[in-house]
């Protein structure tokens, strides 16, 4: 996770355990294939508390880990 993804994900109160729930039984919402660092893939989940909607944005490195870059509560879908 990136530092700008903690600091979003703390402005919008959210937890690390929300940020992995959202992402492990989310939906992939739209990958963008237009950045020169790798393809970002937009996720959103519900949380854990079932009711907030949390979206990520990610990529996989080139050692195939899955980095968040950012982190936000979906208010419009």
């Amino acid at each position: 996770m990136t530092a700008h993804a903690s600091e979003e994900m703390a402005e919008d109160d959210l937890d690390i355990v929300g940020v992995e729930t959202s992402i492990l039984k989310g939906r992939l919402v739209r990958s963008e294939k237009d950045d020169p660092r790798g393809t970002r893939h937009i996720v959103y989940g519900i949380g854990p508390d079932q009711k907030a909607l949390i979206g990520t944005v990610g990529r996989f490195t080139e050692t195939s880990r899955y980095l968040i870059i950012t982190v936000y509560r979906v208010t419009e879908t």
